[in-house]
């Protein structure tokens, strides 16, 4: 119970920055889709948006992952392997940047946005300076430093925002350049104000070292750049897909759409925070399954009440984008059932790093490229962005079953699969109630909102009951309180 402590009191601090930085950034979207002249534009940055996505992943090559494991084994200096990691991924990342301005005019021509070779250069040091970044806020989640970090990262979303509301808004420059210009800068500032706090000290750079995380971290590429194609190749590919006119229209609307649901990615992203160092250092107690068991469980409890939150009262989060968008907000539910697969695929995936069995993950990604990328060619001259959002669902529900089925064999973790299964019937039983309801008795909000909190609640009530009953918690709060006045006495 202690380590589960743990666990909650990181994710938490990890949680908080994650959680203010992406609602603050959610504050964009709305900016950007009330700004921005047209929905072609905001087409424009979705696409490159998911481009850095993937370069991201690229330029950092599983070595974050690397570092974690190997700076946590005892037989390894932790000074060593981080001015290894650092060191390389500086020069990876510069040499990236310069390559990409040399040869920006013809990407810029082979990625359709000829005359705008500005935006490719902008988003290649962005993502250059992101991709080295990556290993010195590893370093600071190592340090235990969750502060700092969360400091760190909401620094740059204050900035980011700031230069976006000075560019778009005070000087009136409703134009895409200012959004990645926006965006660079804020990564520039930030990259600066990190560097003094994580700059290596002592240890040295190793050759051998660097050889064992490559071999490490390697596979966790093949695995990434799988895992970040099955996230964003629908941004990438939707305009060569698409058969329409309105190609970055649509590609506008869908992105737009897909952000409403990102307070699911906001949960995920702070529960991986903490838990990757937490998984890696408590790997040495191996009685800490059951740990990872109840963190899976825990996980899916909120993530349902997160997907029902935002499904109940949609006809509120519809206005975070301009009404120009709303045609696209049917996509919600399945991004957020998208999320929830994730998400548990990702608690499932650490057998497989646990073990070194890293090609696991390998395989799992790359099955689930070929179902993205297969249902994108059939279905998106079809039915536009729904074979979009409708192919990630598949490929995450898909490789979420394989990582379980095969990990239980390879390294059994013994997960509460009786009441997963019950909080997903109670979950899958209160929507089709509220969408019964929708459906056939009534279209007005306030009602189906009302009708929403009360399935709401009736969640809550079976949570409390099940998991966190209150009765024991008053209790213990009541015996700290009379321990406290027994001791004054």
């Amino acid at each position: 119970m202690s380590e589960m402590k743990s666990l909650a009191k990181d994710t938490a601090i990890y949680g908080l920055s994650s959680i203010i930085g992406k609602f603050l950034n959610y504050l964009l979207v709305p900016l950007y889709t009330y700004v921005l002249a047209r929905t072609d534009d905001y087409g424009i940055v979705t696409n490159l948006y998911a481009w850095t996505a993937l370069l991201l992943v690229i330029l950092t090559y599983g070595m974050e992952t690397g570092f974690f494991r190997f700076a946590n084994r005892e037989d390894y200096d932790a000074k060593s392997v981080y001015k290894t990691a650092f060191l390389t991924l500086l020069s990876t990342s510069t040499l990236f940047a310069l390559l990409v301005v040399v040869f920006q005019q013809p990407i810029a021509d082979g990625m359709g946005y000829s005359g705008h070779e500005s935006f490719i250069t902008m988003m290649a040091i962005t993502v250059a300076l992101d991709a080295f970044a990556c290993i010195p806020f590893a370093y600071l989640r190592y340090q235990k430093r969750p502060i700092l970090f969360a400091a760190l990262k909401l620094l740059f979303v204050v900035l980011n925002i700031g230069f976006n509301l000075l560019f778009l808004v005070v000087l009136g420059l409703n134009d895409v350049f200012y959004v990645f210009l926006s965006n660079i800068l804020a990564t520039i500032i930030q990259t600066l104000c990190l560097l003094p706090f994580t700059l290596p000290k002592g240890g040295h750079y190793d050759a051998q070292v660097l050889k064992q995380m490559l071999r490490y971290s390697l596979p966790l590429l093949v695995l990434g750049v799988a895992g970040i194609m099955n996230q964003t190749l629908d941004r990438i590919l939707f305009p060569y897909l698409y058969t329409g006119a309105d190609a970055q229209a649509q590609l506008g609307i869908y992105g737009a759409c897909f952000k409403v649901a990102m307070v699911m990615m906001m949960f995920t992203q702070a529960f991986r925070y903490a838990y990757e160092p937490f998984v890696f250092a408590k790997h040495k107690d191996r009685q800490s399954v059951e740990a990872y068991a109840d963190a899976m469980k825990y996980y899916i409890i909120f993530s349902y009440l997160i997907l029902l939150g935002v499904i109940f009262y949609l006809d509120i989060f519809r206005y975070i984008v301009s009404s120009a968008y709303w045609e696209g907000l049917k996509i919600v539910p399945v991004v957020l059932w998208t999320y929830v697969f994730q998400g548990v695929y990702f608690n499932l995936s650490f057998w497989y790093k646990l073990t070194d069995e890293t090609k696991w993950g390998a395989y799992f990604s790359l099955i689930g490229l070929i179902i993205t990328l297969v249902l994108q060619i059939v279905g998106v001259p079809l039915i536009g962005y729904w074979a979009s959002c409708g192919s990630s669902l598949v490929c995450y529900f898909v490789i979420m079953l394989l990582s379980y089925f095969i990990g239980q064999k390879k390294a059994p973790i013994p997960y509460d699969i009786q009441r997963i299964l019950l909080y997903t019937s109670l979950t899958i039983g209160l929507l089709a109630v509220y969408y019964a309801i929708r459906l056939y008795y009534t279209h007005n909000i306030w009602i189906m909102m009302a009708i929403g909190t009360v399935l709401l609640m009736i969640y809550l009530v079976i949570l409390c009951k099940l998991d966190f009953p209150i009765k024991n918690y008053i209790n213990v709060l009541r015996n700290r309180r009379n321990n406290g006045s027994g001791r004054q006495g």
